[in-house]
């Protein structure tokens, strides 16, 4: 499987099926679309092709836009790249694409660099500049160009009922188990331990406190949660606040995970840290006596719930 940029010049050679989205999230329904591009290749001897795009439209369109997406663009490769495709080909998406028109977007894009024969695409898909093409201007340029244009029925999307957007509700909202189910997998940041204030260390939960470089990456609601991380091909567990301390007076967001039965230095260390399950809201204690005790119930309903996942 390769990743190409619009600027790369290892573009396929053999014709292609194609299927293109901003893929942010790669849920259970983009799955499904991708299954089906897998197949058709398979079927027609034709290499399989994601065409996405990044940044994100919205980003580039919308200067105010606070948007935060579901994956970073490198997590949305490891992503798309496990699920048996051929290539990757990723836009960089700017003002001037956006100015592009249908026409030439087909022609530049999909006919000349990807050798496009067949498109499967999303039953609202629309595309070129202001979004002004749909899947019957696309129908059109494939008679033209010489390229077959299967649609994804609504029934079928319909079927997954999920969507980027109710799961970044989820996620906003602190629902883990809803985002999981949707996604397909737990849902995951990656950061870099930074040294922290070492609360934690002093009341026997030392934390590895993670920064997320990605400010667009969406983080889950302020709040304890399960999670696990993989260090030296090991598995490992705990839970970790997410929040701003407020039981020691914080004025800054953090993000610290507390690793169980675990004394390595991380620190410098790049992590991926997966969620679980959600434990409880974040809150201000009256004493860090109470907090301990809290951290304690929380550790013991984590442990909990790990052995039952594991079970």
């Amino acid at each position: 499987m390769k990743v190409i940029s619009a600027t790369a010049q290892s573009i396929p050679k053999t014709p292609s099926v194609v299927t293109i989205g901003t893929f942010d999230g790669v849920h259970i329904g983009h799955q499904k679309i991708i299954r089906k591009l897998t197949k058709k290749a398979a079927e027609h001897h034709l290499i399989s092709v994601v065409l996405t795009f990044f940044p994100h439209p919205r980003m580039v369109l919308q200067q105010n836009a606070n948007i935060k997406l579901l994956n970073t663009i490198a997590e949305r490769k490891e992503i798309l790249s496990a699920l048996g495709l051929d290539f990757i080909y990723i836009q960089e998406f700017t003002k001037a694409f956006a100015e592009m028109s249908a026409r030439d977007f087909v022609k530049t894009v999909l006919v000349d660099k990807l050798k496009v024969k067949h498109v499967i695409i999303g039953y609202d898909h629309h595309f070129g500049k202001n979004r002004s093409a749909n899947i019957d201007d696309l129908r059109a340029f494939g008679t033209e160009f010489g390229f077959e244009v299967e649609e994804i029925s609504a029934q079928d999307v319909d079927d997954v009922a999920v969507s980027s957007t109710k799961i970044r509700t989820a996620l906003n909202s602190g629902d883990i188990v809803t985002a999981t189910a949707f996604l397909g997998y737990d849902y995951y940041i990656n950061g870099t331990v930074v040294r922290g204030k070492g609360f934690g260390k002093k009341m026997e939960f030392p934390t590895a406190n993670i920064s997320v470089d990605a400010s667009y990456k969406l983080i889950p609601k302020n709040g304890v949660y399960v999670i696990s991380s993989l260090v030296q091909n090991k598995t490992i567990y705990g839970m970790m606040n997410i929040g701003m301390n407020p039981t020691f007076h914080g004025d800054k967001k953090t993000i610290e995970a507390h690793f169980f039965d675990f004394y390595q230095d991380l620190y410098g260390q790049d992590l991926r840290i997966n969620f679980l399950d959600r434990l409880r809201d974040e809150r201000k204690f009256e004493s860090v006596d109470a907090l301990i005790a809290q951290l304690r119930q929380d550790r013991t309903h984590a442990q909990h719930f790990i052995a039952q996942r594991n079970a």
